[in-house]
């Protein structure tokens, strides 16, 4: 579930988008006008803004770049604007995507599932405030910051990709993570690679990590994960 502000002066889409965006199990927060939408974000911390640009009082344009000063939260902008140049505009200013009026609602759902999508892979592959900088395993040790891996005291040689890929799934042991997902999250969103790309990698680190490259277990029909080391008996 996320917490998503939208930010509409017209009452009945304002009202037709919440009631979908709950029906798919989020927390919806309102906001007619835009000194209300930027009271919204800095009170709520939402992860995701929907944001029209034609707001009273402050425009969306102007919502934005306030929201900017101290917000990273994703922004969709609504708007009738169709012209190129307004595009490029609300996108300048801070807005991440862009959808024009009239919009069907399966298109700003499935607009509103990529955004929290990219947030949620954005925060599991990558290390936020608080994460222990070396990750260690047992004999594996993975310093993050120097991207080095040694195991057993001894330096492991791994390409970049596949050090990420093992940073991943040793952050979040015991969490399967799906082939599409580990290509996003790894390799990035216009990465062209073959399908079999996660699979290969995942062999050479299993061979590089001997013994405890059985720990990167396949799930049949979803990919991999790297178990929990288990209690000695």
């Amino acid at each position: 579930m996320a917490t998503i502000v939208v930010a509409e002066d017209e009452r009945d889409l304002n009202n037709l988008v919440r009631r979908h965006l709950e029906d798919e199990g989020h927390r919806v927060v309102q906001a007619f006008d835009g000194p209300s939408a930027v009271l919204a974000v800095g009170q709520e911390r939402p992860d995701l803004l929907i944001l029209d640009w034609m707001l009273p009082r402050l425009d969306g344009l102007e919502v934005c770049r306030r929201v900017r000063r101290d917000s990273i939260v994703p922004i969709l902008m609504l708007t009738a604007r169709s012209e190129e140049v307004d595009r490029v505009l609300g996108l300048e200013v801070g807005a991440d995507d862009y959808l024009t009026k009239p919009f069907s609602i399966r298109e700003l759902l499935a607009r509103v599932r990529a955004m929290l999508r990219r947030v949620e892979l954005l925060r599991v592959a990558r290390p936020v405030e608080g994460d222990p900088p070396i990750l260690v395993d047992g004999p594996l040790r993975i310093d993050v910051g120097q991207h080095l891996v040694s195991l057993d005291g001894r330096p492991l040689e791994l390409t970049p990709k596949e050090f990420d890929l093992l940073a991943l799934l040793v952050r979040n042991p015991g969490r399967a993570f799906s082939r599409d997902y580990l290509v996003e999250t790894v390799w990035g969103y216009e990465y062209g690679g073959f399908d079999r790309t996660v699979d290969t990698h995942v062999l050479r680190l299993r061979k590089k990590l001997g013994p405890i490259g059985e720990r990167i277990e396949t799930v049949w029909s979803i990919g991999y994960r790297f178990a929990r080391a288990r209690d000695p008996a």
